[in-house]
């Protein structure tokens, strides 16, 4: 029998400046994070309702919005790795998929995005990154 888990965060509007428009051209004033990560099943099927047995994922996010507002960012890919790396530094998370889109593009409709998706041994390689 195979036991997953995942954790799941959905179109969190985060505050960030991303891209280089210029003059005349309509920035997207919308930004949104999707994030899913893989975690060992023990830290979601638990004996007792205690925050000391599950994944705190309240740092994490944090950590998200934090980096976000540290731009500005000329692409959503340096933003994404940046969140990536902040993903590796928690050892429960054993694999992860960051989704980052921004909105309006033309016309004030539609959305543009990056996802990566990092299995668990990209992400251990991706652990022995500096910085």
């Amino acid at each position: 029998m195979t036991t997953r888990s995942t954790v799941e965060l959905r179109d969190l509007q985060i505050e960030t400046r991303i891209g280089s428009d210029g003059p005349g051209v309509h920035a997207p004033d919308t930004h949104l994070l999707d994030l899913t990560l893989w975690i060992d099943p023990s830290l979601v099927l638990i004996e007792e309702d205690s925050m000391s047995q599950v994944f705190d994922y309240d740092p994490l996010v944090a950590e998200m919005e934090r980096l976000a507002r540290d731009g500005p960012y000329e692409t959503q890919e340096r933003l994404v790795t940046r969140m990536a790396k902040a993903c590796a530094d928690h050892s429960q998370i054993e694999a992860v998929e960051l989704a980052l889109r921004k909105a309006p593009i033309r016309a004030r409709s539609g959305s543009l995005g990056v996802r990566l998706y990092l299995d668990g041994a990209a992400l251990a390689e991706l652990r022995q990154v500096p910085g």
